[in-house]
């Protein structure tokens, strides 16, 4: 049956585009979270499990920076001081099982973006519309960039801090798998999605509901929050925080460049 235009289409047209955008999504996810099922050893023992191994690339890194600022051995990882332990009877089959759905997600990631486009592009105009293969590249793009700084740089700055933080020396940290396996999840996507912002900005300001001007005036609350969420998310040291605050500014910086583009685009073809 051919294909409805937009202005044919009623509103349960929509939600049956919808069903089957979320329908394929969710194929591909699972297809995917198979495949990565045979690789499940690597990916725990080298992936989700490295952030707890001193010799990790990131604690390494900050060592070496470190001896160059003059700071000597201050924020040099020597040991991880916890264990992870699994407390319930299926604890670990439903870690495997998500961790999997989890790396389908991110795997599929462009593919997803790729349903959604098909979903909104009837909506766009026909010089808009040339541009799908950009907006997956750049989004997908965005995305990995936010899973990389989340795991080389959230995850083991969040895991160390947590490791060696104590309230008293008779008190023992000793995780659950559940909760460690959280912690990784939530910093991953969390990253990935914070790096779409330029992509959100760029369709809230095609719709009105952002202006540059907006952004601007909230840039004063925008950087609190991300201080805020810097000091959190790191050791209580300058170097960390810098490192993690400077990418967020910078990406929000970017949105804010994005919204004016547009907004100057459209001044233009109205103009």
């Amino acid at each position: 049956m051919a294909k409805k235009n937009l202005n044919e289409m009623s509103f349960l047209d929509h939600l049956e585009e919808l069903r089957w955008l979320l329908v394929r999504s969710t194929i591909a996810i699972l297809v995917l979270a198979t495949i990565t099922f045979f690789i499940s050893d690597y990916i725990f023992d080298d992936v989700i499990f490295g952030p707890t191994k001193p010799s990790f690339v990131t604690y390494r890194f900050f060592c070496d920076l470190s001896y160059q600022l003059g700071f000597a051995e201050t924020i040099c990882v020597t040991e991880m001081p916890f264990i992870i332990q699994n407390t319930n009877m299926e604890g670990q089959i439903n870690v495997l099982i998500w961790t999997c759905i989890t790396a389908g997600f991110i795997l599929g990631f462009p593919f997803i973006l790729w349903e959604l486009w098909k979903f909104i592009s009837p909506a766009l105009y026909d010089s808009e519309k040339k541009h799908a293969k950009l907006f997956i590249f750049s989004s997908s793009l965005l995305f990995f960039l936010g899973v990389l700084f989340g795991y080389f740089v959230i995850v083991p700055m969040s895991v160390n801090f947590f490791a060696t933080f104590t309230i008293s020396d008779v008190v023992k940290n000793q995780f659950s798998i559940d909760s460690y396996i959280s912690l990784i999840k939530t910093s991953v996507i969390a990253c990935g999605l914070f790096f779409e912002l330029p992509i959100i900005i760029y369709f809230l300001t095609k719709l009105g509901l952002v202006t540059p001007v907006f952004l601007r005036k909230y840039w004063k609350y925008a950087v609190i929050i991300i201080l805020i969420v810097a000091a959190i998310v790191t050791p209580p040291d300058v170097v960390s925080q810098i490192i993690v605050t400077i990418p967020m500014l910078i990406i929000y910086e970017a949105s804010i460049l994005i919204s004016k583009i547009v907004v100057k685009n459209q001044q233009k073809i109205n103009g």
